[in-house]
């Protein structure tokens, strides 16, 4: 059974090029060019929907900036203050921002 995924992509298709590279070099091959074109004529990049481990690898091989954005996973057990309140959106956004006050000690 293949893990969860710990990561996903979006792809800016105004800004794609259809060049592939980020399909070529993603290690999970969760990339893949779709089949309709966009409106500048070309077949851009998507995300499968999973397998995304967040390497960021088609990030930094992608020659147009703005096109990706990669996102990673945050496990509780990474970080255990937010174990308790997972489940709750607002209780997380609270406690990463008590967090992150604490670690900048700054009010932010």
């Amino acid at each position: 059974m293949p893990a969860a995924a710990r990561g996903t992509v979006t792809v800016n298709i105004d800004e794609c090029k259809g060049c592939g590279l980020c399909v070529e070099s993603c290690p999970p091959k969760c990339l893949e060019l779709a089949p309709e074109l966009s409106a500048y004529g070309v077949h851009p990049a998507r995300y499968t929907g999973h397998d995304c481990t967040g390497c960021g690898i088609c990030f930094y091989c992608c020659p147009e900036p703005g096109a990706l954005t990669v996102y990673r996973r945050i496990r509780a057990e990474v970080v255990p203050e937010l174990r308790a309140v997972s489940n709750q959106p607002s209780a997380v956004s609270s406690q990463l921002s008590a967090i992150s006050t604490s670690i900048t000690g700054a009010e932010g």
